[in-house]
């Protein structure tokens, strides 16, 4: 007999039902008792990705140089900033639509891109050649590195008189400057990348079997990609800037002479037109960069913000 059952006037307490709480029992804990899924808060709560997702991103984006358009042309429609130290909006639209129509800025824009398009390829090909060379071999280091970071400490912009010495004032000096300002980007980018490659995985491929040729062309090579891919984004950055400086060189066509025109004549709106031309270049160029990155990099995952 229990100790409940031999006192007198102490009955026992009534089974309990599954239905009914337990002392503190939260009803989380209940719901989960009976089967019952009940969401936690973390599952109720919105990613932030999804909560700007009402607006659309290229209309948050828009809204800072819109901003601007109006505020420019509030000052420009007050006589805050007069047509000889900056034109309006309005004005700029006009006459690029005037360059438009009677070819002259087609024309430069074709004349410029050549030359970006030789510059690059042959500062390109030099800056990654001496880079594999200096980053594959001890040896290489030994004897390119050091003559290419004596040579990047010179500013480039300051070799343009050499270079009207040595290849005259044709079209030679503005590759060649274009040239040079990419060759020193790709280098210390794609060498970077080749000698920040991880060590075990170089390891791995050498216990698999893999020759000299295969360790660079399937670890090495994959590895650098990411600093390659930088290296050129710079590259295309310093190549616009460089032909800015170098159709300063006597030049009679281009985006650089129509500017010096410009400048001689006060026309702040031409020269407006050719520095958003600049732009508009150089946002087509990193946008190719990045969906090449996109295609050649899907193996690599990356934060893509919130």
């Amino acid at each position: 007999m229990s100790l409940d059952q031999a006192l007198p006037g102490h009955a026992p307490p009534a089974p309990r039902t599954p239905a009914e709480p337990r002392s503190g029992e939260t009803s989380a804990e209940r719901a989960r008792g009976s089967g019952k899924s009940v969401g936690s808060p973390l599952e109720r709560v919105v990613p932030v990705s999804r909560r700007g997702r009402s607006v659309p991103r290229w209309v948050r984006r828009a809204v800072g140089p819109v901003a601007l358009l109006v505020v420019w042309q509030v000052l420009s429609g007050s006589g805050v900033l007069e047509e000889d130290i900056l034109a309006s909006p309005g004005t700029i639209a006009a006459t690029a639509g005037d360059l438009l129509g009677d070819g002259t800025l087609p024309s430069a824009m074709l004349v410029s891109l050549q030359r970006v398009a030789v510059g690059l390829l042959l500062g390109g090909v030099t800056g990654v050649a001496l880079a594999l060379v200096s980053g594959l071999s001890r040896l290489g280091e030994d004897l390119v590195d050091a003559s290419v970071q004596m040579l990047r400490s010179v500013p480039w912009v300051g070799v343009i008189p050499l270079f009207i010495i040595w290849l005259g004032i044709g079209e030679a000096p503005k590759i060649a400057l274009i040239s040079l300002g990419v060759a020193f980007h790709l280098y210390l980018n794609v060498y970077a990348g080749i000698r920040g490659v991880d060590a075990q995985l170089v390891e791995a491929g050498e216990s698999l079997g893999l020759s000299r040729w295969g360790l660079i062309r399937h670890v090495v090579l994959p590895g650098a990609l990411p600093g390659a891919m930088t290296g050129l984004r710079y590259s295309l950055a310093t190549a616009w800037l460089a032909l800015v400086f170098g159709e300063q060189i006597n030049a009679d066509d281009g985006l650089g002479f129509l500017m010096n025109q410009a400048r001689e004549f006060f026309r702040t709106d031409v020269i407006v037109v050719c520095l958003m031309v600049y732009a508009i270049l150089g946002l087509i160029a990193d946008f190719i960069v990045r969906t090449l990155e996109r295609l050649l990099l899907q193996w690599r995952p990356t934060f893509t913000g919130q």
